[in-house]
């Protein structure tokens, strides 16, 4: 399970394996473009690692950071751009996504929705384990996975 949380300048990914119950990290990281590139440039570099990882760890599914909703119009769109990237790397690889809005992965990694940032830090490093996760948008991406854990049992019997 890949976990994605979205961004141009910093674009968390976080991999674990398991179910929810014996949910293992596997890898944790920020990529991050620099932005005095144009912008192409910052695409092509995040479809190229999101890609690499997709390759690399071959993960049944990805769960996405879905924030329909920014106050600054140009990070949205900035934003929207990372997440219809990450979208066509895992189209291109043949991975499912699923989209989780924040308050929905505070609530499954925590038990509250409106839960702080340091409390689903806490949460996914002692679900997974985890030492050292300093990065916030690494730790989203760890938490979006755990969310995807959660869910996805649910989802599958609503379907049947």
């Amino acid at each position: 399970m890949l976990g994605i949380d979205p961004g141009l300048a910093n674009l968390g990914v976080g991999l674990i394996d398991g179910d929810i119950r014996s949910a293992r990290h596997l890898h944790h990281a920020c990529v991050t473009t620099d932005s005095a590139w144009i912008m192409p440039r910052r695409l092509r570099y995040l479809h190229a690692e999101v890609s690499r990882l997709l390759g690399a760890y071959q993960p049944d599914a990805v769960a996405i950071e879905d924030q329909i909703l920014r106050k600054q119009a140009d990070v949205a769109f900035k934003v929207g751009q990372a997440f219809g990237v990450v979208q066509l790397a895992c189209a291109q690889a043949g991975v499912p996504v699923h989209a989780y809005g924040p308050m929905q992965v505070k609530q499954a990694v925590t038990g509250t929705g409106r839960a702080e940032k340091d409390q689903v830090i806490y949460m996914v490093k002692a679900s997974l384990k985890v030492r050292d996760l300093s990065n916030n948008h690494a730790a989203d991406a760890l938490a979006l996975a755990l969310t995807h854990l959660a869910c996805a049992p649910l989802a599958a019997a609503a379907r049947r």
